[in-house]
């Protein structure tokens, strides 16, 4: 695991973006000043300023010619 400030995609930016802003729904402290009331535009402010960041999972290499058990194959 690795924790990150950049996104590697828009899909990933709208996705913490989401999750900061439903913290901050259910009760979360707003880690600054933000101009607007709303949960979604202070979450984009709070990543915009470098307040918020993301754990980005590796994703496992699956090796061909591992050991597996034969998968019956039906015809």
């Amino acid at each position: 695991m690795k924790l990150e400030q950049d996104f590697d995609s828009n899909f990933r930016y709208v996705i913490v973006a989401a999750r900061r802003a439903r913290q901050l729904q259910n009760g979360s402290t707003p880690l600054l000043l933000s101009p607007s009331s709303k949960a979604s535009k202070i979450a984009q402010h709070e990543i915009k300023a470098g307040l918020v960041a993301h754990v980005r999972h590796e994703t496992p290499v699956i090796k061909p010619g591992f050991d597996a058990p034969e998968i019956p194959r039906f015809v």
